[in-house]
């Protein structure tokens, strides 16, 4: 080796480092400081298992959206973006979540009558979905969103975003949780099956 090549090996580029090292930290220190302010998304201790939803639409009004964490009682940690919806129709709703060896699979909305929720919290993992918004705020303090559940607000300082009216179609989710103030489901069927996607 020449003299060039074993300094090359032996130091560390501290600027390469801190731009490859910062974003990291910064992510860390985010998901902290949100558990410390209080922002765990879901009010309860989740299971070890996220959970597949598809819909052929969602309509909704009263939309906010921010970042948060659930955890489970093992002291897992799952960053989440929690999705707050004051009322929301969907469509062909079906949910499914794997269970040991078995896929548990409910359907709702298949009919004329769609699926009603009121104050309804997504905590979600993943989401693909064509979207319109209607009345948009992208970039507000996640503490002052208003147009959503009570009490669905992030941290101050946080990323949110909020609108008067979401249009999802198509739409295919992975959650860790979800909650609601009402939740009616037309034409319930739940048996075992396959994933909904």
């Amino acid at each position: 080796m020449t003299p060039s090549s074993d300094a090359a090996l032996g130091r560390v580029r501290w600027k390469r480092f801190a731009a490859v090292a910062a974003p990291a930290a910064i992510g860390a220190g985010a998901l902290v400081f949100m558990t410390a302010q209080g922002s765990i998304a879901s009010s309860f201790a989740v299971s070890g298992s996220s959970f597949k939803v598809s819909a052929d639409s969602l309509s909704g009004q009263g939309f906010v959206q921010y970042g948060g964490i659930d955890a489970g009682k093992n002291g897992d940690k799952h960053p989440v973006q929690i999705s707050g919806i004051r009322s929301a129709q969907i469509r062909n709703m079906c949910q499914s979540v794997k269970v040991g060896p078995f896929t548990l699979r409910l359907t709702a909305g298949t009919g004329a009558d769609p699926v009603e929720a009121r104050d309804l919290v997504l905590d979600v993992e993943q989401l693909n979905a064509d979207a319109q918004f209607s009345n948009i705020e992208i970039g507000r303090d996640a503490s002052t969103l208003d147009k959503g559940p009570s009490g669905s607000q992030g941290a101050a300082g946080m990323f949110g975003q909020q609108a008067s009216r979401i249009e999802l179609k198509n739409v295919r989710q992975v959650a860790w949780a979800t909650t609601a103030g009402t939740f009616k489901l037309s034409d319930l069927s739940m048996k075992l099956g396959g994933e909904c996607f």
